[in-house]
C-alpha cells in the first residue's frame, strides 16, 4: 500500500517537473508569441485607421467606413493569433480548432442567436443610406444624434448629453423617424387671445410677424393660422410655419424666436394674451345675518 502511494506521488512529481521543464524550454517561444500578439494588436489599430481614411475617400457614409475598418482589424488580430499558436508549436491544436469550427460554430450560433441577430442588423444598418452617423433621429422612445453604429448597438446621444445603447435588432424591427433627411421642420405655436379682441386683426398680425421674422417664410400667406377652440378665458389658435432645421435643438430655438416675436407684436398692437382667472364670490349675507341674530338671542 505504501509503495502504491509512493509511486503515485512520484508520478505527480515527475509530471510537475516535466511541465516545469517544458515551460522553461518554451519560454523563448512564449515570449515571441506574446510579442507577436502585441504587435498584431497595435498593427490592427494602425491598419484600421489607415483603411478608414482610404475608405472615407470613396465611401461617403461613415458607418460603412467604420465597419470596414473594424473588419480589417479583426482579420489582423486573428492572423496574429494563428502566428502565435504556430510559434508555440501548437499546430495540432490549431488543426483541431479549424476542424471543430464547423460543429462549434453551429452550437455557438444556436446559443447566441440574439447576438448574431444584432451583428447582422448592425451590418444592414451600416449600409443604409437614410441612416447616417450624425443624423438626428427618434426611435424606440428615444430622441438624439446618432453617434455610432457598431456590430451590437445603435448609439444615440440625447439632448441632455446622455448616451443610449439600443440593440441593432430593435432598430430594424421598429419605426425610426429621421429629422435630418429633410432640410426643413414645421414649427407649431399654440396661443390664445382675449374674447374682446378682433380675431381678424390677430390673424393678420401673427402671419405678418412670422413672415418678417423668418427668411424661409416668403409671405404671410405661407403661414398657417387656425382658431381651435373657445377656451375658459381665451380664444385659442395654432400657428404653423416651416423653418430650415435638422435637429431638435434648432427647432426649439426657432420656436422660441417665433413666440417672442408674436408676444412683442401683440404688445405693440394692444392684443391681450389672457391667463386663467378664478373669481371667488362671498355674498351669502343671509346666513351671516342669521348667525348674528342667533347669537343675540342667546
Amino acid at each position: 500500500m505504501n509503495d502504491k502511494i509512493t509511486n503515485s506521488f512520484q508520478d505527480i512529481t515527475d509530471k510537475l517537473w516535466g511541465w516545469l521543464s517544458g515551460l522553461i524550454e518554451n519560454l523563448p517561444n512564449i515570449g515571441i508569441a506574446i510579442l507577436v500578439l502585441v504587435i498584431a494588436y497595435f498593427l490592427s489599430k494602425f491598419i484600421s485607421k489607415t483603411v478608414k481614411k482610404i475608405a472615407g475617400k470613396y465611401v461617403s457614409q461613415e458607418s460603412i467606413t467604420k465597419l470596414i475598418a473594424r473588419a480589417v482589424a479583426v482579420v489582423v488580430v486573428l492572423g496574429g493569433l494563428f502566428l502565435a499558436l504556430g510559434v508555440l508549436n501548437l499546430g495540432k491544436a490549431l488543426s483541431a480548432i479549424l476542424a471543430g469550427a464547423g460543429i462549434s460554430g453551429l452550437v455557438i450560433g444556436l446559443a447566441m442567436q440574439g447576438t448574431l441577430s444584432n451583428t447582422f442588423s448592425g451590418i444592414v444598418l451600416s449600409f443604409r443610406k437614410n441612416i447616417r452617423i450624425g443624423d438626428w433621429v427618434e426611435t424606440n422612445g428615444f430622441t438624439g444624434e446618432i453617434m455610432d453604429i457598431n456590430l451590437s448597438n445603435f448609439v444615440l446621444k440625447e439632448p441632455d448629453n446622455k448616451l443610449v445603447l439600443i440593440p441593432n435588432k430593435t432598430i430594424l424591427e421598429n419605426p425610426l423617424k429621421n429629422y435630418s433627411l429633410t432640410p426643413k421642420m414645421r414649427i407649431i405655436i399654440e396661443c390664445g387671445v382675449g374674447y374682446e379682441m378682433d380675431l381678424e386683426k390677430v390673424e393678420k398680425i401673427t402671419k405678418e410677424t412670422i413672415a418678417k421674422t423668418f427668411d424661409t417664410v416668403n409671405s404671410p400667406d405661407e403661414v398657417e393660422f387656425f382658431y381651435t377652440e373657445f377656451g375658459g378665458s381665451s380664444v385659442n389658435f395654432i400657428c404653423r410655419y416651416w423653418v430650415e432645421a435638422t435637429r431638435g435643438k434648432e427647432k426649439l430655438h426657432l420656436k422660441s424666436v417665433g413666440m417672442k416675436a408674436i408676444r412683442k407684436a401683440f404688445n405693440e398692437a394692444d392684443i391681450n394674451i389672457p391667463f386663467p382667472i378664478r373669481t371667488l364670490q362671498f355674498d351669502n349675507k343671509l346666513s351671516l345675518q342669521n348667525n348674528s341674530g342667533s347669537q343675540e338671542h342667546e
